[in-house]
């Protein structure tokens, strides 16, 4: 039994470093940014494009501002994938910044992604910094402070999402909740994307306040149908047209988290619980009876396997019993008797033969 005993540590290892890989797989943070100095190194991660800069000592990065016409973009060097791997993986992406945008005319401030090979660092005039033009893909969510009608805006403060150019196809009004995007006060911003529901979600509020339960935003979207398994870069854009407006990041952060492919399901349409008319119908006897039949199949199915399993993990971690000596056995009853019979008989033999006078 010793010889068996390297086997089990090396069982329960393993078992420990695949739950170890399982863990940190679901939960991969990329980058956190408080701020812009010195101390914060975000030139390793991070890199600035058009009129983009850090001020104040590091403090904030003001994209634009400088002069009217004015375009920049902060972008994560690193490309990332929203789908790939063997076995297949889908990920979950969620950002956080803090930004404000002074009174003006100018676009505002977009989260986006675009794919590998996007120009970053070329300005043709568009909205937010992106080319109007590009044949490429981009994705995006606006939080916008110019009104166009040619696109679609219904106000001037307003979030949008744009999955396929500059026209959003979902907008949120941010005068629900008070707030005005280009009053210059600090504003917080959250941005996630489950892939397991395929839905985006667009939360904001002002600095200090706590993250808001119900999304400003909603809207089911497949980003990794957009790129398949092609590389992106997320980032920061930036324009304020004809205008004096600025804006400036204070902070940033943005997560992946990897979901396994089985947990990658189609979102919930609410419209076609109405569309279909379902009938009920009372099972049959005989239907009842093999129902009950198999959950009892299955019930004894995982027992066993539950219990095969906590034998398993007791026999890996459970305490030895300890190990005795093994001792020479007593001498038997049998034994005994029969030295005493010997000592008596030698001693009746030696009376008889002193009587004799042997």
């Amino acid at each position: 039994m010793a010889t068996l005993s390297p086997l089990r540590y090396i069982l329960a290892l393993s078992v420990l470093v695949l739950l170890f890989k399982t863990i940190s797989g679901f939960s991969n943070s990329t980058f956190s940014f408080k701020n812009f100095g010195n101390g914060s190194n975000y030139e390793s991660k991070l890199a600035l494009y058009g009129d983009a800069k850090v001020v104040n000592g590091g403090s904030s990065v003001q994209i634009t501002g400088f002069s009217s016409l004015s375009a920049g973009r902060i972008f994560y060097k690193k490309p990332i994938r929203l789908v790939g791997g063997n076995p297949m993986k889908f990920v979950s992406v969620s950002t956080r910044f803090t930004f404000s945008i002074s009174p003006g005319n100018g676009d505002g401030l977009a989260f986006v992604v675009v794919p590998v090979g996007f120009p970053l660092g070329v300005f043709d005039g568009g909205s937010f910094g992106l080319l109007s033009g590009n044949k490429n893909r981009t994705f995006s969510v606006e939080f916008e402070t110019l009104m166009d009608v040619k696109n679609g805006d219904l106000n001037r403060t307003h979030v949008g999402v744009d999955d396929s150019g500059l026209l959003s196809v979902k907008v949120g009004n941010v005068s629900s909740p008070d707030l005005v995007l280009n009053s210059g006060k600090k504003l917080q911003a959250w941005v996630d994307y489950e892939a397991g529901s395929k839905r985006l979600e667009v939360r904001l509020s002002e600095l200090g306040e706590m993250r808001p339960v119900d999304p400003l935003l909603s809207y089911p979207i497949d980003l990794s149908q957009m790129w398949k398994e092609r590389e992106v870069f997320i980032g920061l854009s930036s324009s304020n047209g004809n205008s004096t407006q600025s804006c400036n990041l204070y902070s940033w952060s943005f997560k992946l988290r990897h979901v396994p492919q089985w947990m990658h399901s189609e979102p919930l349409d609410p419209k076609g619980l109405y569309n279909k008319t379902e009938y009920l119908s009372v099972p049959k006897k005989s239907d009842c009876f093999w129902r009950i039949i198999a959950a009892l199949i299955f019930g004894t199915g995982c027992g066993a396997l539950g219990a095969f399993f906590a034998l398993f993990l007791w026999t890996i971690f459970g305490k030895r019993p300890p190990v005795v000596p093994e001792e020479y056995p007593p001498p038997s009853l049998g034994f005994v008797e029969y030295e005493k019979f010997k000592v008596v008989l030698d001693k009746a033999v030696e009376d008889g033969g002193n009587k004799l006078g042997v």
